[in-house]
């Protein structure tokens, strides 16, 4: 079947973009429901938030939720951050944070310390802290939008949960960090959809108008047949936890969980996830294999740095034999690059707000929003809607691939999809307490072994 080809001059109607590719719908339906937030409030009615996990990470989603749904006045306050700046405020409308939930005080604390700069005060007896904070959190009933951002290790049972008690979610990425993970996440978004409960992870470039379009016009054949696409997440190293006096190994490895492959999947899952997602996205499914895979732990070899690797580059392949070439590094001092690209029989993209066919260039110079609020908006909209959005098979997918890269790069090992996904291996201790748990060694390709 010949793919249908653009005058990439000409604009296609924002009604023709609304109206295309079923493989688009869910991008498409928080389109159209950014301009319904109010319609049918009193499905969702008054949003009270949930926060697990009270981070640097949840923090910043939060207050990202809170200048979703509400009108935040606060000077120079950027994207994710924790930081909430002296004399902010916060004009209250249909929103309230109804809980907290920590594995450790302190963190939580440092979290009610910077909502409280924005006039929110959160009760003690709805603060909770410990392995159970979770559990406690969701057992109040008036809670009835969680956010979870927790370390990934532990957002699949806790999304399950949360479902369980009839919540709605906006979960950060990745949101598992080995197969069992990712069932269950996938589980939990079919048990979602069942009770019509909404479903958003933080995987923010599928809120953005520019990437929506973009990746539409690719599927409508604007390039012709994709021949082979590229990602990269390039970039410096980030930030650390050195160990303090009397905490525990698992204390510290929580805390420190970026540098531990059972708490973030090594950062070519944690990072790498955004880039993959849109690789699947513009495929319209998954890879089938990851044909190699390659990567290391050359530069960042302190213990403090845990066991993942520093650097990968593995090949995908595709349904229809496409190939993707992934790249993921976090080492100082290189050029850095974070970005996708598609190429096909009659031209490129990035993805994101261009495209090259023959002598024609298209771009888009349609409305840039803030797409860390942005996701909330579409999810609070699309609940007071009828229509919730559920983002937990495309998120879970995505987080696959980057276990099935690691894999791969671990491994040194040609990885099929369906061979990875019958894993039955959970990282991690058998129990989650404070108390030892010795790092484990860095995976030897040619040695280490993928079950």
């Amino acid at each position: 079947m010949t793919k249908p080809t653009y005058n990439l001059s000409l604009n296609v109607s924002r009604r023709r973009f609304l109206q295309t590719s079923a493989a688009l719908a869910g991008a498409t339906a928080m389109t159209q429901l950014r301009t319904a937030h109010g319609a049918g409030a009193d499905a969702l009615g008054e949003v009270r938030i949930g926060l697990v996990g009270c981070g640097g990470r949840g923090t910043g989603a939060l207050l990202d939720a809170l200048g979703a749904a509400t009108k935040v006045i606060y000077p120079q306050l950027g994207y994710h951050t924790e930081d909430v700046a002296e004399g902010a405020s916060v004009e209250k409308k249909d929103i309230k944070v109804a809980a907290l939930a920590d594995l450790f005080p302190d963190r939580l604390e440092q979290c009610k310390k910077q909502i409280e700069k924005l006039g929110i005060n959160v009760p003690a007896n709805r603060c909770f802290t410990g392995f159970d904070a979770c559990g406690q959190l969701l057992a109040l009933s008036d809670v009835n939008y969680v956010i979870l951002a927790t370390p990934p290790r532990f957002r699949a049972e806790q999304l399950e949960a949360a479902v369980k008690a009839g919540k709605h979610v906006f979960m950060e990425k990745p949101v598992a960090v080995d197969v069992p993970g990712v069932l269950t996440v996938m589980a939990a978004g079919e048990a979602a959809r069942e009770k019509g409960l909404g479903i958003a992870a933080g995987t923010q470039r599928r809120h953005l108008k520019d990437y929506q379009e973009t990746i539409q016009r690719i599927r409508d054949g604007a390039i012709g047949e994709i021949v082979y696409a590229r990602c990269y997440w390039n970039g410096g190293e980030i930030w650390v936890i050195p160990r303090e006096e009397g905490w525990s190994d698992i204390e510290w490895q929580i805390r420190n969980w970026n540098y531990f492959t059972w708490l973030s999947g090594d950062h070519y899952v944690e990072q790498h996830v955004h880039n993959l997602d849109i690789m699947n996205w513009v495929f319209g499914t998954h890879p089938v294999k990851a044909i190699s895979g390659i990567g290391g732990r050359q530069v960042r070899t302190a213990e403090v740095n845990g066991y993942i690797f520093d650097h990968f580059a593995v090949e995908f392949e595709y349904p229809d034999g496409q190939r993707m070439f992934s790249q993921a590094r976090q080492i100082n001092g290189c050029q850095n690059k974070v970005e996708e690209a598609v190429v096909g029989t009659q031209g490129e993209s990035n993805c994101r707000d261009w495209i090259v066919s023959g002598g024609d260039r298209w771009r888009f110079r349609g409305e840039k929003v803030n797409p860390y609020r942005q996701e909330h908006e579409d999810l609070i909209a699309s609940v007071r809607a009828g229509e919730p959005i559920n983002e937990a098979q495309a998120i879970a997918e995505a987080t696959m691939t980057g276990i099935l890269g690691r894999e791969a790069a671990y491994s040194g090992k040609e990885i099929s999809w369906e061979e990875a996904m019958k894993s039955t291996t959970r990282l991690g201790p058998e129990k989650l307490q404070f108390g030892d748990y010795p790092i484990q060694p860095v995976a030897m390709p040619g040695k280490y072994k993928f079950s």
